[in-house]
């Protein structure tokens, strides 16, 4: 009988989805409980992760784990070798989140062209009309640079679109054809950072992508564009970033990842002006986090029942090796 373990709540349906299978068993834990973690752990053959680290000493209090569902779709905590290495498949929720985050980065780019923090300050301050207020601009019209054509950016080119910016489309393992069959045009990424009002970043972080956007980033970037990150804190040097703001290089950043997470006090971007931060929240929504939790769930039940859908896998090549 699999037993499941959630590394903090999840979603009461997906807690009933399970519960409706017959033959699982599931209990929560606080992950900052070590004694309470060893336990379950000691029993638990999958788990359901938000942000708990899983790594080798994870894995050497989970004698039973077979597989590891992540509650979203970034695995900067998973130690995929690791997990590979023991024939541990790795699921996310690909298609989950794609929508939550998707708004959320067009909510940062609204606030910044409406300069809705401010004007929320003003009026707090009984300042309703005042030589005090900023600029604001209309998001149709502008042109916006989206870095990843996946899931996420994908929408967020859609939704761009439907505001009636001007869509730009940088992603190197997309074929241009399909950027522009889609309605978007393709650029380098060097004319989409000259042209832009907006860039927005939908890329995993690895070896390639970590640290990407960086002085030379920036200093790319048209003078006053604005800065939207609902991806990976770990794509951006915060330093740079918090410099180009300070500078005016760039006029305005909204941010819902850091490098460090949760973020501490002295991150040179919380005290950057114009910006505006959220706390890894973006796929936070009621329906997202029920899409999530179901997704996780699914993933887990096709794992030992046979039907685990291999889209969900990050690491195909234990299906293979564990293929009779």
């Amino acid at each position: 009988m699999p037993h499941v373990v959630f590394l903090r709540g999840v979603h009461p349906d997906a807690v009933a989805r399970l519960q409706a299978e017959p033959g699982f068993t599931h209990e929560a834990v606080d992950p900052a409980d070590r004694a309470a973690l060893m336990a379950a752990m000691a029993k638990g053959d999958a788990i359901v992760v938000r942000a708990t680290p899983i790594n080798e000493d994870f894995l050497a209090i989970s004698p039973r784990l077979s597989i590891v569902a992540r509650h979203g779709v970034g695995y900067d905590a998973v130690d995929v070798p690791a997990l590979t290495k023991r024939g541990i498949p790795l699921t996310v929720t690909a298609y989950a989140n794609a929508l939550s985050v998707a708004e959320h980065a067009l909510m940062l780019m609204l606030n910044l062209a409406r300069q809705t923090k401010i004007f929320d300050a003003n009026t707090r301050a009984q300042k309703w009309s005042s030589v005090e207020a900023p600029v604001a601009w209309d998001l149709s019209g502008q042109t916006v640079l989206v870095l990843g054509f996946g899931r996420i950016g994908g929408r967020v080119t859609r939704l761009c679109a439907a505001f009636g910016m001007n869509v730009l489309v940088h992603d190197p393992y997309v074929a241009r054809n399909t950027i522009i069959g889609a309605g978007f045009t393709p650029v380098k990424l060097e004319e989409g950072l000259a042209a832009a009002d907006f860039v927005t970043v939908h890329c995993p972080s690895n070896s390639e992508t970590r640290g990407m956007v960086n002085s030379d980033f920036l200093g790319a970037m048209k003078d006053g564009a604005r800065f939207i990150n609902t991806a990976r804190g770990t794509l951006v040097d915060e330093p740079a970033l918090a410099a180009a703001l300070h500078s005016g290089k760039i006029a305005g950043a909204g941010l819902d990842v850091f490098w460090d997470e949760p973020v501490v006090a002295s991150n040179p971007l919380l005290a950057a002006p114009n910006t505006l931060v959220t706390p890894h929240s973006a796929a936070g929504t009621v329906q997202g986090m029920r899409r999530m939790g179901l997704s996780c769930v699914e993933s887990i039940i096709g794992h030992f029942n046979g039907t685990l859908d291999q889209e969900m896998v990050i690491n195909r090549e234990v299906l293979r090796r564990n293929t009779p």
